[in-house]
């Protein structure tokens, strides 16, 4: 049996990675867990990641998104799309992860990623 998708994190365009993370960590708190220079960081968000996507890892087009994690990236966008979610980009490899684009009945983007 698979495992259901879970809200991995929320993602965050930054035209400047760096002054997004001295922002969160500096002055709003949160703990950085790990920086991919100025393409990407992420933030401890209690339980839920709080992500900083540079232009390089914008995969949303400068919109802020949830991302979910799921076990089989290119099956679930599929059958998300067969539901009435539009694919706006993917499946494809990304430094990190597989991940896709898509756009909700409602209008809105959300990413699904998952292991290489």
């Amino acid at each position: 049996m698979t495992e259901p998708p879970h809200l991995g994190n929320v993602l965050y365009p930054a035209q400047d990675v760096e002054r997004a993370v001295a922002f969160y960590r500096d002055e709003l708190g949160l703990t950085l867990k790990f920086q991919d220079g100025g393409r990407f960081a992420a933030f401890e968000g209690g339980g839920t990641t709080f992500a900083i996507a540079g232009s390089e890892e914008d995969v949303t087009g400068g919109t802020p998104a949830a991302s979910f994690k799921v076990e089989d990236v290119a099956a679930t966008a599929e059958r998300l799309a067969a539901a009435g979610a539009a694919l706006v980009r993917g499946p494809e490899e990304g430094p990190h992860e597989v991940r896709a684009v898509l756009r909700d009945p409602a209008g809105n983007l959300f990413v699904l990623y998952g292991s290489r």
